[in-house]
Parts: C-alpha cells; structure tokens; sequence
C-alpha cells in the first residue's frame, strides 16, 4: 500500500495507529531519525531541554511519547541533581526497547510505562517538569487540547514544560526543498535502506499536517499555562515551553 492509500483508508491519528507505526518502526528509530534529519534531531532534543527551568534537587520529570529514551541524556547531564523520570509511550515495542536501555549509572531514576498520554492516569501535580520531543505531530487539534489539558494537571504550581516538533516551515524560501525531501526523497531512501519499509516516510504527511506548534501553544494558554513559541531553524521545528503559574 503507498502512503497515499494510507493516508486515505487510515486514521492516521488513532491510537491504535500511531502505536501500530511506532510498533513497526521502534527497531529502527534511533539510528534512522538520527540519519535522515542530518543530526537536527539531536540538535533539536537538546535546544528542547535547555528551555525548562531548573527544578530543585530530587524533583521529578515527566516525558511524554517517550520513545525509546533519547532525550534522557540531555535532561540528566543538564539537570544532574534531577530525582526521577517517568516515561510515557503508546507503543509497545518503544516501551521494550527503552527497557532494554535502562542500563548504567542513571537506571534506578527512570520508570517506562507503556500508555497513552492523552489517558493518564498519573497523579495531578506529581512533575516538576513536563517534556515531549517529537511526538505533538501524531496528534490532531482535539488531541492537542486534550494533551493540554493532561500537561497541566500534571504539573505543580510553578513547574515548567518543554515540547518539540518537526514542522513545515511555511514562508522559508527553501521549502520547497525541504517538502520533496520529506515527501518524495524521504521515502524512497527508506525502501532501499530498510528493504521496503514505509513508516518513517509518514513523517511528511506528519509534519504537513501539523504545521507548526501554534495551535498546542494556544491550546496551553488556554489550560492555564504560561508559554513561548519558538521556531527553530528556519521553522522547520517549533518548540512550546513555559510553566504553570503558582497561585496567588
């Protein structure tokens, strides 16, 4: 099936979807995104982090669509004296490959649960900081709402979040470029290297979707939040960062 009839006969932002990608994708993830975003990625986790606040010692974070772990390193060597992290991820095969990562010095901090974001259960006011790296594409705008929703009650007063995205950067005199390789080039790359697959090149049809964070920044401020949007390279990625405000 090609990414067209894809797009036509699926749901592309089902749950059962999106886990059923990631699923097949999960074995591949880390090495591939690495490759074919030319490094930005790990750019883009980093600059990510750098926009929480610095909790106090002991204090907890939680990462939503958490894939198979990658920006925990940036979140431990940036925030040492951080006390745990819960991870978050639809997909079940994500969820047993950051298992497998759970190793070395940092282990013990982090907990891995295979879930929902947009269902958690997790206690309100349990994070000192909420991030997500590229996860928002997956969710359309009532998705966003809700996760909105699930951001705030998660944070404590006076904590603050982080979250970024693959976007399609609108207006960027290179663009065009950019839209064939992520919908033309994109995909005939990932059949040669990865003997016909077709998951990852969902990441164009993803991104043109999306657009840009706007509308998760919106659907924030509208929870309660205090928030910053910012593009990042050209607008090619868009982060949403700020805190929850402490009561009066």
């Amino acid at each position: 099936m090609t990414m067209a009839e894809t797009e036509q006969r699926a749901d592309i932002y089902d749950p059962a979807y999106v886990a059923d990608l990631f699923d097949r994708c999960s074995s591949n993830y880390r090495w591939w995104s690495a490759v074919s975003s030319f490094g930005f990625i790990y750019i883009w986790r980093r600059q990510c982090v750098a926009l929480l606040q610095a909790p106090k010692p002991g204090a907890v974070a939680v990462d939503l669509m958490a894939g198979t772990g990658e920006v925990w390193p940036h979140l431990l060597r940036r925030f040492p004296d951080l006390g745990s992290i819960t991870a978050l991820d639809i997909s079940h095969r994500m969820h047993l490959e950051a298992v497998d990562r759970l190793h070395g010095p940092y282990a013990h901090r982090i907990t891995h649960l295979a879930a929902n974001a947009l269902e958690t259960d997790l206690p309100s006011g349990m994070a000192d900081q909420v991030l997500s790296t590229f996860g928002l594409k997956t969710f359309n705008r009532d998705q966003q709402t809700v996760l909105a929703g699930q951001i705030a009650r998660l944070l404590k007063p006076g904590g603050s979040f982080s979250l970024i995205e693959a976007s399609d950067p609108k207006g960027w005199l290179l663009r065009p470029i950019y839209r064939f390789y992520l919908d033309r080039l994109l995909p005939r790359i990932e059949r040669f290297f990865l003997k016909g697959a077709q998951d990852f090149s969902m990441i164009g049809t993803y991104t043109r979707n999306f657009g840009s964070a706007a509308h998760m920044a919106d659907a924030l401020r509208a929870a309660g939040l205090s928030v910053t949007l910012k593009p990042h390279f050209f607008g090619c990625a868009t982060s949403v960062s700020g805190f929850k405000p402490k009561a009066d």
